[in-house]
């Protein structure tokens, strides 16, 4: 046996079902605009991020000779280091209008990755401030 209904809908009910729709669309508006934007924080410029690997390194270091992780010829050998590669990048970059090269600023970031090296071997060894 087959059932077959009609549905019977009403204007009354029409008009509802389109004000329901039109203040959902609306409700969802709403909503999308007072969702703060998403922005995507650009990356830092090459200068400040060598400055600031430089400073965190320094920072480092400072910590160290705090704690007496480092010793005072560890501290020495690495600042001397760091004042090597800094006398280099402004070598580097009076050469060059106030800029690094892309492959300067290769080799910096090598040098950086190995004094930051040095700087955590100095400071786990066994030798320590007395």
């Amino acid at each position: 046996m087959a059932v077959c209904s009609k549905t019977v809908v009403t204007k009354k009910e029409i008009k509802a079902m389109k004000h329901f729709i039109l203040k959902s669309a609306i409700a969802a508006g709403m909503f999308a605009i007072s969702l703060p934007a998403q922005t995507v924080a650009p990356a830092p410029a090459p200068k400040a991020k060598i400055a600031q690997r430089k400073e965190n390194q320094q920072d480092r270091i400072a910590q160290g000779v705090k704690s007496g992780q480092l010793t005072a010829g560890e501290t020495a050998k690495l600042e001397t280091k760091e004042t090597k590669l800094n006398r280099e990048m402004r070598t580097d970059r009076a050469a060059h209008g106030g800029k690094l090269t892309a492959a300067e600023k290769k080799q910096v970031n090598h040098q950086q990755n190995k004094l930051s090296n040095d700087i955590y071997k100095d400071k786990h060894n066994a030798a320590v401030q007395k």
